[in-house]
């Protein structure tokens, strides 16, 4: 069975074409931009899959729009992912579990699938979460904060004399005020999320791989104290285990 795994953010769309050993990521920007234009570039070519996995965090009207491109053009009704209680050997510990994010639901089945030891997930989009995972497979739980682009953009609105000008964020000496506030976010970032790491690995009393994964991942694993494992393709690769495990349901 061949498989279109997607995962839609704020401001990415990731895709994977999955089956008979094939594994096809990719991703592009769009930004709140015309989804039904991107589609028409990017997945006009594609190989017409026989089923849709959909994690989505875009809001309702780019989710649509993704959807109907897919009835459109496909004729196929994407499965929209959501989080569980249990699922592939994790246990959600959300005091409600169906409102946590499906994208973090599906990056934590990701690392699951990476290693059975305790683990924590920092995803650096939009938003950058950091969430833990025991050995015995509980979601422990974790935390929410903005992303790189909403603190330099949050600076430059609150402040009269900053703007939202792009910088440099070679040097925390910097001599520029974009430089200082794109050092500034990008150093500020690593540190909360170094520190939040700290407190979950305290609070688990057990050492843990660190997978990182998301559009700024690869600007933020370098200052972090600590080594992680880069997966730009974590949410997918959750979403290939449960696609696996509905078409084992299936056969059964």
């Amino acid at each position: 069975m061949t498989d279109l795994l997607v995962d839609l953010g704020n401001s990415r769309l990731k895709w994977a074409q999955s089956g008979d050993g094939r594994w096809l990521p990719d991703a592009v920007a769009h930004r709140g931009g015309d989804i039904t234009a991107l589609l028409n570039q990017f997945w006009s070519g594609l190989t017409v899959p026989e089923r849709v996995l959909l994690v989505s965090v875009a809001g309702e009207v780019p989710t649509r729009e993704l959807e109907i491109w897919l009835q459109t053009h496909w004729q196929l009704i994407p499965r929209r992912v959501r989080a569980q209680r249990e699922q592939l050997g994790v246990r959600n510990s959300y005091r409600e579990p169906p409102t946590l994010g499906a994208d973090r639901w599906a990056a934590l089945l990701g690392a699951r699938g990476l290693t059975q030891g305790a683990c924590a997930v920092v995803s650096c989009g939009t938003a950058v979460t950091v969430d833990a995972l025991s050995a015995d497979g509980e979601f422990a739980g974790g935390v929410i904060l903005p992303g790189l682009h909403l603190w330099r953009q949050s600076l430059g609105r609150g402040t009269a004399g900053i703007g939202e000008a792009e910088g440099s964020d070679a040097s925390c000496l910097a001599r520029a005020t974009a430089d200082a506030v794109a050092a500034g976010a990008l150093y500020g970032l690593a540190g909360a999320i170094g520190r939040i790491l700290e407190e979950q690995q305290r609070a688990l009393n057990a050492d843990f791989e660190i997978f990182i994964t998301g559009g700024d991942a690869a600007l933020l694993a370098p200052r972090l104290a600590r080594a992680v494992i880069e997966v730009p393709d974590l949410v997918l690769k959750g979403l290939a285990r449960m696609a696996e495990e509905e078409a084992e349901r299936h056969l059964l």
